[in-house]
């Protein structure tokens, strides 16, 4: 008889469900919006949660009860004192198997990695920076932005940016042409009005003027090139503290990368790996290739004993990931690994 698992990635924007069977056959699926509960409270976790499990539940033609295994990704589980309250949400799916719940960052992590440990760096509209030895110990940044000195995602790259235009303002850095793309794209009259905007709110600056930032970089202008080039190195610096917290320096392990970030080419990514090698000169990069909801079943599949946190990828793992690939394709919904591409 072939055993079925669960595996939900938790969001800030979208909440996705998987069921795959033991041999990694992707059966069911399900979509919502945000369960983050620092974004809809825990009453809105529950409700995602229920929501898609029922969704994939229903496609799979299978019921709760035959589910064997759990693996649950939730962003804005970050602190052991949120466990009782996000087990107390999972709750409401009324399991009746093993299961485990981490932080979303990790079931990506655990769906891009040969072995399952290794580090992930997500940025997207933010950054958080995760590792997972082959024991399970995990260890990670806040993931809770510039307010903890932790840089890299789309906001610090903007809110980066607009401290060089600043610096134009003032006399203390040089001209730039993210003043001017700054400027027509809040519709601003010039640098005073747009700075003036700001500061009583009649302009507001938005994740999404990051790929202003890449296009003016790629346009020859040295300071939004330095502007990338700080926001990939914030990131390699984050990686490296985790690095050593789990003492990786001298292991052969991999970095899988997640998010709109790394669309950015190599001046978002070669500042942050020449950081990463000078301190763990054995890492190498991947780009997650599925859904991180992968991850999650792969996570459910652990929980169950069904396979070893060592051994994740086995014949399970590629199957998975193309039966997962496409099975989202044919439900018209992109394979997310993070966010939207620049």
């Amino acid at each position: 008889m072939p055993q079925y698992y669960l595996g939900v990635d938790i969001g800030s924007s979208k909440t996705h469900a998987l069921i795959a069977d033991d041999r990694g056959n992707a059966l069911g699926f399900g979509c919502c919006g945000a369960g983050n509960h620092e974004v809809v409270g825990y009453t809105g976790l529950e409700k995602a949660l229920l929501e898609t499990t029922q969704q994939a539940l229903a496609m799979s033609g299978l019921k709760v009860t035959q589910i064997a295994g759990a693996g649950f990704g939730v962003a804005g589980y970050d602190w052991p004192s949120e466990r009782p309250a996000t087990l107390q949400s999972i709750a409401a799916l009324s399991l009746c198997c093993p299961f485990e719940a981490v932080n979303d960052v990790d079931i990506g992590l655990i769906a891009g990695t040969v072995e399952g440990w290794g580090i992930v760096i997500d940025a997207g509209s933010g950054n958080n920076v995760h590792g997972r030895t082959p024991g399970g110990q995990i260890a990670g940044i806040t993931g809770n932005g510039g307010r903890f000195g932790e840089y890299g995602g789309s906001a610090e790259l903007v809110s980066r940016a607009l401290i060089a235009i600043s610096y134009e303002w003032t006399g203390r850095g040089p001209a730039t042409q993210l003043t001017p793309a700054f400027i027509q794209y809040v519709g601003a009259r010039d640098i005073s009005d747009f700075l003036e905007g700001l500061v009583l709110d009649r302009y507001l600056l938005s994740n999404q003027m990051a790929p202003l930032v890449f296009e003016v970089a790629a346009a020859g202008d040295t300071v939004a090139q330095e502007v990338i080039t700080w926001n990939s190195r914030e990131l390699g610096y984050s990686a490296v503290g985790i690095i050593r917290k789990l003492g990786f320096q001298n292991l052969d392990f991999e970095v899988v990368l997640i998010g709109s970030m790394f669309n950015g080419g190599r001046l978002a990514t070669e500042p942050m790996q020449r950081i990463i090698w000078a301190e763990a000169p054995r890492a190498h990069f991947v780009h997650l290739n599925c859904p991180p909801v992968v991850g999650g079943v792969l996570l459910g599949m652990q929980a169950a004993g069904c396979i070893a946190p060592d051994s994740i990828r086995s014949s399970v793992h590629p199957r998975l990931v193309e039966s997962a690939n496409r099975l989202f394709q044919s439900a018209g919904t992109p394979a997310s690994t993070g966010s939207s591409p620049l």
